[in-house]
């Protein structure tokens, strides 16, 4: 990859409004090489403006954006063929078989999108589905049609807007799955999506924006902090209620444990110290392995305080 800068995407003091009511103000951050930035907040926050300003859909009335050195706006063809785009809305033709359009997308990437064809049906599960016209996919087959088309050519950067919407929970994890392994290879993601469980499970960097600014950013960890009201504890096999009680008894309410899956238990609210301590060495007693243990954050009850009644506004 022939990188022009350290960072991929750099915004700076942006401004943008509509009808003279402000929808982005002052927004500046920026988004790393290899890494995840999750750009989120409610209807009317302005990280839609924001991410349309930043993929050069739309003219900002103030500040700069720099997207591989350049600006997205009068960006040249070689480096619009490094940025990857997958709208919410699609953008695809709707007539058209999905395989065509697959198909149509590789070829202007020549090499790399022959490579990456046959590897991102497969991976996406798009085999059953290349004949059938683009507008009679479902919601989720459109949603993965239209991530086939933003990863074919290999893109350095890469936007996603709401990946997985209307996908099965199978499908989710591949997806992410996928998402985290072109990651891996160094590109950097600008993600928005809804799914705050997504933003926390994939986000190297959240930035959270409410009523055109941004209200927090950092790594999940960070902007939760103050928000964490217990703990995860994963263990290294399955684990019944009957096998902690004893440890629980033992400083932990029973009453504020409940059991994610096989393996993984969440105990609320957040043990002291000396409570911790006890229900480690009861643990340790019995031969129950633990292998991550870990505050519980709560990245939607920071989202719901800090969007308020912004989710009423103008904004985009």
């Amino acid at each position: 990859m022939g990188r022009v800068n350290a960072n991929a995407l750099e915004v700076r003091n942006l401004v943008k409004s509509y009808s003279n009511k402000p929808a982005v103000r002052d927004v500046s951050f920026s988004a790393d090489f290899g890494a995840i930035t999750a750009v989120l907040g409610p209807n009317g926050a302005g990280k839609t403006t924001t991410i349309e300003c930043c993929e050069g859909l739309r003219d900002p009335d103030g500040g700069s954006i720099k997207i591989l050195g350049k600006n997205p706006r009068v960006a040249s063809s070689q480096i619009r063929s490094r940025i990857g785009v997958m709208l919410q809305d699609g953008g695809l033709p709707m007539a058209v078989p999905a395989g065509n359009v697959l198909r149509h997308v590789g070829r202007l990437y020549a090499d790399a999108g022959r490579r990456r064809e046959k590897q991102l049906i497969a991976t996406l599960d798009l085999a059953g589905h290349l004949r059938t016209p683009v507008r009679r996919l479902s919601g989720g087959n459109r949603q993965r049609l239209a991530l086939a088309c933003a990863l074919i050519g290999e893109p350095e950067v890469l936007f996603l807007d709401e990946p997985t919407a209307g996908m099965d929970p199978h499908a989710r994890v591949a997806v992410h799955d996928l998402i985290t392994e072109v990651k891996n290879r160094g590109t950097a993601i600008i993600l928005t999506t809804h799914l705050l469980d997504e933003a926390e499970a994939l986000a190297d960097q959240v930035i959270l924006m409410a009523e055109g600014k941004i209200a927090v950013r950092g790594t999940v960890e960070e902007i939760t902090a103050g928000e964490r009201d217990g703990i995860d504890i994963l263990f290294g096999r399955p684990t019944t209620r009957k096998e902690l009680a004893s440890g629980l008894a033992r400083g932990l309410e029973l009453s504020g444990t409940s059991q994610t899956s096989g393996r993984a238990w969440q105990i609320t609210p957040v043990p002291t110290p000396s409570e911790l301590a006890q229900f480690m060495a009861h643990l340790a007693s019995i031969d129950l392995e633990v292998h991550e243990l870990k505050p519980k954050t709560d990245l939607t009850s920071l989202f719901l305080r800090l969007a308020g009644g912004s989710d009423t506004g103008a904004n985009k």
